[in-house]
């Protein structure tokens, strides 16, 4: 029953794809939806894109180790939305298509450049494990070994994304993120019940998964707090689909939804992960919330409530890769191509060279499926690649008008720099230098140092770099 209840599910979002393809005419139309999405699709493509494997599958699986402390993991998005709130209007008045164009209209090409190379990186390793919370799915299911789930996920995803880019991939989120705050909102009360009430689960696991910071301390919660509150922030995709709105104002109302969603979705999924952890004793962590879906009938689970987490989990991963997909295929299309290459591309080059892209990043994400020990590993290097190396310049360019254009592209260079030599040395070391979950503190603030010192070291840029948006007012 699991697997024929994915099967539907795949099979409509397919239908879905075919369907859209028509629709797709113009750049617009692939790229930012054809700037037409009104609130209530903004609210669930947006929900969909940042809820994925991240959250249900290394989020989960933190919170089985540590119990509760796993929430400063998702805290760090519930705060930088909260913020994204001030700036999505202005995003979309400035009516762009990808964020390096925000970051080459405020400061230079290189800008664009290197915010490309870095959107591309992050955006390609999400993607990545992406795949395999699909195999993880497919392993439990229908018993198909971890490497093949990997394959078929992958082979989905990059067929999903390439028929009709961002309209098919919001068309489908409204059913995506129906799905995830029906059978996981839904499963935390009766998941409790079943492991023996609050009383139980206070009584059977120990003080620490209780506590604020759990067995760690600030600097570890601020270790795993900061890498989603920068990544957020500097979320390339959450900006293409304030682009895709229909104006400021439903781009404003959608995030309004939007964190309320979030907060409930990602604590329902700490407290399932907790609550199971009463029961389950389980050696791979991050497989939880699937064990959950598709053994919790020893508990007690209904079956029905299996079925739609199994789907709900399949609906995270999906419409994540899909997003996490189309994003650097964008970036590398518009940000490099038509920019450098060919500014006169006809529309039907742009998307046919978009959707082989498509095609290349697919198998680009399976080959550094290998590079990781785990999905977390992955999740946290990701983050602090787009959250040190972006995230800071972006948010310059909005708040503080006295940023200028050295400094912005000093600070992207040494946000991902950093990132990427530490990933690097640890890669090739039997111990790392620096865990992952530590690796946004020396990155970030490098990256802050370097735009602030630069800024105060370098003239101001002239009054037409700063003006459209700082004076852009929501």
């Amino acid at each position: 029953m699991f697997l024929t209840a994915i099967i539907i599910y795949l099979a409509i979002l397919l239908t879905i794809g075919i369907l859209k393809t028509r629709t797709v005419k113009t750049q617009d139309d692939f790229m930012v939806a054809g700037r037409s999405t009104p609130v209530y699709k903004l609210v669930g493509t947006l929900l969909a894109t940042w809820i994925g494997s991240g959250s249900i599958i290394a989020g989960a699986g933190l919170a089985y180790r540590v119990g509760f402390s796993e929430l400063w993991l998702s805290a760090g998005a519930w705060v930088a939305i909260v913020i994204v709130y001030f700036l999505a209007g202005r995003v979309r008045k400035i009516a762009q298509y990808t964020m390096p164009d925000i970051l080459e209209q405020r400061y230079n090409k290189w800008a664009r450049i290197l915010g490309t190379i870095t959107i591309v990186i992050a955006y390609v390793t999400i993607a990545s494990y992406q795949f395999k919370g699909g195999a993880f799915v497919l392993n439990l299911v229908a018993g198909i070994p971890v490497e093949q789930g990997i394959i078929i996920t992958a082979v989905f995803v990059v067929l999903f994304t390439a028929l009709a880019g961002l309209i098919s991939v919001i068309t489908m989120d409204i059913i995506n993120g129906t799905l995830m705050l029906l059978g996981i909102a839904l499963a935390v009360p009766i998941v409790l019940n079943d492991v023996g009430g609050w009383s139980t689960v206070r009584e059977t696991l120990p003080p620490d998964r209780f506590a604020i910071f759990g067995k760690k301390d600030f600097i570890w919660a601020m270790g795993v707090f900061f890498p989603t509150f920068f990544l957020l922030l500097g979320e390339s995709s959450m900006y293409q689909k304030f682009f895709s709105a229909k104006d400021a104002k439903a781009a404003r109302q959608a995030v309004i939804f939007w964190v309320i969603g979030t907060i409930i979705i990602e604590t329902s999924i700490t407290a399932l992960a907790v609550f199971s952890s009463v029961r389950f004793k389980l050696e791979e962590s991050e497989k939880v919330i699937i064990h959950l879906a598709t053994h919790g009938h020893e508990i007690g689970l209904p079956q029905i409530i299996g079925i739609m987490l199994i789907v709900a989990a399949m609906a995270i991963i999906i419409s994540t890769a899909n997003s996490f997909l189309l994003t650097p295929s964008t970036n590398l299309v518009r940000d490099i191509y038509q920019r450098f290459i060919n500014p006169k591309a006809s529309h039907k080059q742009i998307i046919a060279l978009q959707r082989i892209l498509i095609f290349a990043l697919g198998f680009l994400g399976y080959l550094l499926l290998t590079r990781f020990q785990t999905v977390l590993q992955m999740a946290l290097t990701a983050y602090t690649m787009i959250g040190a190396g972006l995230t800071p310049a972006l948010l310059a360019a909005f708040l503080w008008k006295r940023v200028t254009t050295p400094a912005g592209v000093a600070s992207i260079a040494t946000g991902m720099g950093i990132t990427l030599i530490i990933t690097l040395i640890n890669m090739f070391r039997h111990e790392p230098i620096l865990e992952a979950d530590y690796i946004v503190l020396p990155a970030a603030a490098g990256s802050i140092t370097v735009l602030i010192a630069v800024s105060l070291l370098t003239p101001p840029d002239p009054p037409e770099k700063w003006k459209p948006f700082v004076e852009n007012k929501n």
